[in-house]
């Protein structure tokens, strides 16, 4: 008998019959405690947002974005990047992921030849491209051929290897060069990585670089670089520093105090700050050194604390050292935020 029936049987006077109720699905009860829970998560994030939001601090923008895919050579602006553990990418182009060697693997920087700083490595489509002025362009592809020989490379006395990419890079820049015979290496994602816990111990043992000097990240404020400039006779760049990460809208030497700055979802950490050698006398647009400014206005005002010594030594510092707490992309605009503790 269906409901219908079963509604008319008071009407004709015999007792209504109750059908069994049927049981609740196990699967029910589970979504709705699933549904519950989202829920309540969902509260929680959103306080835990809020809270969240308090917390940072606008401390400026991102005014410049630089890569510098040979280490030593000109660095490529960009007005946007991925950061990676191991610095900034766009595209193939990778941060100090080249490197020019001596015939007997150790590194060749701007320190040793000053006009390493009028190469540029660009990537066009699926080619490579090292140019300079007064010099024929020369295309390689993005990879190196497998059966080109892997050197064992030493950069600041710590081995690492680097796939040559081949003859033509290295008689190009042994030409423009004109000292001694060069050669130009790749680092390649399965090769084994440099640890900058073992050039300063401030770092973390899992903090993995390629060809940089310590660090993937090296950030600069537009404040500092003037304030540096207003005691130059002659000015400088932010080139001249090769930092990736250039900040406006802060104080002077603002970057010093910032232990974790929020740009996007990218999170960063703030380790040390960076000590200045005589490479910054290199003017990046004659690739000239003049071994005197300005390192030594900077050592007139900028050395280490005494209790940093064991640290810094006697080179002045500009510019801090970070390394990534959460990957993600950057753009010339965003804003900056210190995350407060």
């Amino acid at each position: 008998m269906g409901a219908a029936g079963s509604s008319a049987l008071p009407h004709l006077g015999l007792p209504a019959t109750r059908l069994p109720e049927q049981p609740r699905p196990r699967w029910l009860g589970v979504v709705v405690l699933g549904l519950a829970a989202m829920a309540l998560g969902a509260v929680a994030f959103r306080r835990a947002r809020r809270g969240w939001r308090k917390r940072l601090q606008r401390v400026g923008t991102v005014a410049q974005l630089w890569i510098y895919p040979v280490k030593s050579c000109k660095g490529v602006s960009v007005s946007a990047a991925e950061c990676t553990a191991m610095g900034l990418r766009r595209g193939h182009l990778r941060d100090r992921f080249w490197l020019v060697i001596n015939k007997e693997g150790n590194m060749v920087t701007a320190r040793q030849e000053p006009r390493l700083v009028l190469i540029s490595l660009t990537c066009d489509g699926d080619s490579l491209t090292l140019s300079a002025a007064y010099t024929k362009d020369l295309q390689l592809p993005i990879k190196a051929p497998t059966t080109n020989a892997v050197h064992k490379c030493r950069v600041h006395s710590l081995e690492i290897e680097g796939r040559d990419c081949g003859d033509a890079a290295a008689e190009w820049i042994t030409s423009f060069l004109k000292t001694q015979p060069y050669r130009l290496v790749h680092f390649e994602p399965h090769m084994q990585p440099r640890r900058s816990h073992q050039i300063k111990d401030v770092f973390r043992p899992t903090e993995k670089i390629a060809y940089p000097d310590a660090s993937p990240f090296l950030i600069l404020s537009e404040a500092s670089l003037a304030d540096l400039n207003s005691r130059l006779e002659k000015k400088v760049k932010a080139t001249n520093f090769r930092p990736n990460i250039v900040i406006s809208g802060c104080g002077v030497y603002e970057e010093d105090s910032w232990n974790k700055l929020l740009i996007g979802d990218v999170e960063l950490k703030r380790v040390m700050a960076c000590s200045r050698c005589i490479l910054t006398t290199v003017d990046p647009d004659t690739g000239i050194m003049s071994r005197k400014e300005p390192l030594e206005t900077l050592k007139s005002y900028r050395l280490c604390d005494p209790s940093e010594k064991k640290l810094y030594g006697k080179l002045p510092l500009f510019g801090q050292y970070f390394v990534l707490e959460n990957p993600g992309i950057i753009k010339v605009g965003d804003p900056v935020y210190q995350l407060l503790q």
